[in-house]
């Protein structure tokens, strides 16, 4: 299964409709999770003893509320509330869905507990199924909305089926977009690491830096464009909350936000693809991405988003048939990557000078190295580099000087 997103253009009439539907799943959203909390408080009281402050008078033969009883209650509820006929009967359902999979995930982790949504903050519903193709010229048809133009950039592959399509908003409510999930019956092996591998670190001075001391500037996506967001935010504060020019000056903020994460993860793409170029077998450091975002630099790392690029990396590996793994990022800057000696060295020191094998090279390269070699470990003990059949070299090797081109224009 994979997931296109398309940006749509619905009218007045249809984004009035949809902006209803989201507040109205909202609504059952919470009111669904007011129900799973409500039996839970009433089961934490000891059983010889009431609160002194309140207690919650719940049956004790009350089942709990699964997902299959609350879904069941749904026409129930219709009965009494006539506004949940309007929308359509599975986008209620696949709300109820959405809050269960929160409260399973919650079980088997332990933390993040489902939260209430306030107004506003329910971005998207889902169809969950269609009986057939919803897309027709340049329209694609919502059960109860209607036909809804479409910016269709890319065809669905042939053989595809769509199985379900989200409806989101972005930037308040100003740019609207429909998630579609499409499937094919078939298995699809895995990548097997064969070709050339190359080792990827990751850091602020350089973005990427690989073991053939490749390196991609880090842009400050964020930085470059802090002064006019600092302007936007400076002027929407000094609107009376609520009002109309309020409402203007707050989507220019999130339409600015939107444009800064749309250009970061059209680089992690191309970045993506620019490694791809050059090696059938990547390793790259399995980093602590929530430690980096709570830690002293954490304004750049989140800028930088080291998590989001290596969920594209990983997915851009498999799209294009390259094999990708993660290894263990500890001690790859202070191990030297030719005699495998321990060279401690503080963060401000940007060079690696082996006293064991005098090998001198810059911190980041070494510790891409050290990445590869760990990842060379990893995996068989007959993956070597191989040539590939009716090539006198090795893969990707074409490329680099390519590669080498584009990483400077970037």
């Amino acid at each position: 299964m994979m997931n296109y997103k398309y940006r749509i253009y619905p009218n007045t009439d249809q984004q009035a409709k949809i902006l209803d539907w989201l507040e109205t799943c909202r609504g059952v959203y919470n009111y669904a999770l007011r129900e799973l909390k409500d039996w839970i408080a009433s089961r934490k009281c000891d059983v010889d003893r009431c609160s002194l402050s309140k207690e919650y008078i719940i049956p004790a033969d009350t089942p709990f509320p699964s997902y299959h009883l609350q879904q069941n209650n749904l026409p129930k509820a219709k009965k009494i509330n006539p506004k949940l006929k309007e929308v359509h009967s599975q986008v209620l359902q696949t709300t109820i869905r959405r809050l269960h999979d929160t409260w399973d995930a919650f079980r088997s982790r332990s933390f993040g507990f489902p939260r209430f949504k306030k107004f506003g903050q329910f971005k998207s519903f889902l169809y969950p199924q269609f009986k057939e193709n919803p897309l027709k010229d340049g329209c694609i048809k919502l059960s109860k909305i209607g036909e809804v133009a479409i910016n269709l950039h890319r065809p669905i592959p042939d053989g595809f089926t769509i199985k379900q399509v989200r409806v989101l908003s972005r930037a308040r409510h100003t740019q609207w977009y429909v998630v579609i999930t499409i499937a094919l019956d078939v298995e699809i092996p895995e990548n097997p690491p064969i070709g050339r591998a190359i080792g990827v670190d990751l850091g602020l001075e350089k973005f990427v830096t690989t073991s053939d001391n490749f390196t991609v500037e880090r842009p400050k996506f964020l930085k470059d464009l802090k002064g006019k967001l600092k302007s936007l935010q400076k002027r929407a504060s000094r609107k009376h909350k609520g009002s109309k020019s309020w409402e203007k000056a707050q989507i220019k903020v999130a339409r600015l936000h939107h444009k800064i994460a749309n250009t970061r993860k059209d680089f992690h793409l191309k970045t993506a693809h620019l490694l791809c170029d050059q090696a059938e077998t990547i390793f790259a450091e399995d980093l602590n991405t929530v430690g980096l975002n709570r830690g002293m630099l954490r304004k750049e790392c989140i800028d930088a988003s080291f998590g989001q690029f290596l969920d594209l990396l990983k997915w851009v590996c498999w799209k294009r048939g390259c094999y990708f793994q993660k290894v263990d990022p500890r001690g790859t800057s202070a191990t030297c990557p030719e005699c495998g000696a321990t060279v401690q060295k503080a963060l401000k020191e940007r060079e690696h000078i082996c006293p064991e094998c005098n090998y001198k090279t810059h911190r980041d390269h070494a510790a891409a190295q050290m990445v590869r070699l760990r990842g060379l470990e990893s995996v068989p003990k007959d993956f070597g580099e191989r040539k590939l059949s009716g090539n006198g070299g090795l893969s990707g090797v074409n490329s680099l000087d390519k590669c080498l081109s584009r990483n400077a224009q970037l």
